[in-house]
């Protein structure tokens, strides 16, 4: 079944192959996707981190992503919230997500708006915090 309007939703610092097969698997269920990009003041309040790369940069680089039709910046993990705003049918997140009591919860509060939760394969072997692991290692090498 393919939906009319997916979301997904992410930081999307250090953009690697794990963010874009999300997309891509994303769009490939969805006619058109809206992707919301977490400011950085978002990121500080719930990973306790400054991203390496700024908001505006990252929007920037998750819209020319070709699977991509909508970027949005957002304030908000809230996906209720988001989709007052911006409605959408599906709702995209890796599966390495599935049965966290989060997202469990998120899946009950789209129900009343006929929202479906899709879960996408994670890629594995590949995140921003291991990226950014790697990075420190050499710079502590060098």
């Amino acid at each position: 079944m393919k939906y009319k309007v997916g979301y997904t939703q992410g930081t999307y610092d250090l953009f690697h192959i794990g963010h874009l097969n999300l997309l891509k698997h994303a769009k490939e269920k969805c006619e058109f996707l809206i992707v919301g990009v977490n400011s950085d003041k978002l990121v500080k309040e719930y990973k306790n981190k400054i991203p390496i790369i700024k908001e505006n940069e990252r929007a920037e680089i998750v819209s020319a992503i070709k699977y991509v039709d909508k970027v949005f910046i957002t304030e908000t993990l809230d996906k209720e919230e988001i989709y007052i705003k911006e409605p959408f049918d599906a709702l995209f997140i890796g599966d390495d997500w599935k049965g966290n009591n989060r997202w469990l919860k998120t899946e009950k509060e789209m129900e009343k708006y006929d929202v479906k939760v899709i879960y996408l394969p994670h890629t594995d072997g590949i995140s921003t915090t291991m990226i950014d692991e790697k990075i420190r290692e050499n710079e502590k090498k060098e």
